[in-house]
């Protein structure tokens, strides 16, 4: 069983920036791709950037430009900034193995004051 620990929401008033941290509980020899979701409340769950293994970052249209994932082995980054009232969500942190098998982390408050 793998857990995905994520670290790095909060408050955060609009403008600022935050930066969202995510690891596997232990070492994980085949990560095809990790990457975040989120969820406002009422809305369905987003996917708002993803890293595979051997392609490129892949980003939602509504944080591009703003928002950055990198990928250090079983680690994943997603570097906020210009945070907006609408990017107020719970981000949550997925893998997925290379056997295609999915994880998915408790998720992390995220609140952008305006």
């Amino acid at each position: 069983q793998v857990q995905l620990v994520e670290s790095g929401g909060g408050l955060v008033q609009a403008g600022g920036s935050l930066r969202l941290s995510c690891a596997a509980s232990r070492s994980i020899v085949s990560i095809d791709a990790m990457g975040w979701y989120r969820q406002a409340p009422g809305k369905q769950r987003e996917l708002v950037a993803g890293i595979t293994s051997g392609s490129g970052p892949d980003y939602a249209d509504s944080v591009k430009g703003r928002f950055t994932i990198s990928r250090d082995k079983n680690t994943v980054y997603l570097q906020m900034n210009s945070l907006k009232p609408e990017d107020t969500a719970v981000y949550y942190c997925y893998a997925v193995l290379a056997t295609q098998t999915k994880y998915l982390g408790q998720g992390t408050q995220v609140t952008v004051s305006s």
